[in-house]
């Protein structure tokens, strides 16, 4: 068993339970902390910064602060955690990485996984769809975030991970940074026509 296993619930009355301060490979202070319903503002800065390359690659959402708002509005820990790195504070606080750790699994996701042989199941399998400002790729910065967002899911309970929607597999960067974490390839498939995609899946267990 777990002895430091949480629940949604334990981090709705209290969102420190799974924020930490970090210091990035550069030295840079920085905290890991979950969104919060205060967020709009920095989140809507970090989706307009992002190049049109990284929104070209990461498409679970629009980008612009009509969606932070929703976001903010309605942001529900029993269903989706969105991890921040940020920097500084008040209202110098700044987005640097992003990460969308969903407490379950999407249609679409079970369906390919169960046509691979790989039922995929709610209750003990969760989603992921990383991101990291541009000016902080290639840095250490994503594999700081990745380690404790696997950490958060390990604490719930999770015992797989997959990616949302796969990654496309002309992104050999994405590729690299999850073979690195311990995601290993089980499929390809197409979405939209033409463009293909890698399926990839983390044992928790394992990588732990």
């Amino acid at each position: 068993m777990n002895q430091n296993a949480i629940t949604p619930t334990d981090i709705t009355a209290n969102p420190a339970i799974i924020s930490r301060p970090v210091e990035l490979r550069s030295g840079e202070p920085a905290v890991l902390r979950p969104l919060t319903s205060h967020d709009a503002r920095v989140l809507g800065t970090y989706f307009l910064s992002l190049s049109a390359d990284t929104k070209r690659r990461y498409g679970p959402h629009p980008f612009d602060q009509i969606t932070a708002d929703k976001l903010c509005a309605e942001n529900n820990y029993a269903h989706t955690i969105r991890m921040l790195a940020t920097i500084g504070r008040g209202d110098a606080e700044r987005i640097i990485a992003y990460f969308i750790l969903v407490l379950g699994v999407g249609e679409d996701d079970v369906t390919r996984y169960t046509h691979l042989g790989i039922p995929l199941q709610s209750a003990t399998d969760c989603t992921l769809a990383p991101s990291i400002a541009d000016a902080y790729l290639n840095k250490g910065t994503g594999s700081i975030v990745m380690q404790h967002v696997l950490e958060t899911a390990r604490r719930l309970g999770k015992q797989r991970m997959v990616l949302m929607g796969g990654v496309q597999a002309t992104n050999d960067r994405a590729k690299h940074f999850y073979e690195k974490h311990g995601f290993r390839w089980v499929g390809d498939f197409e979405s939209p026509p033409g463009f293909n995609n890698h399926d990839m899946i983390l044992d928790l267990a394992v990588s732990a």
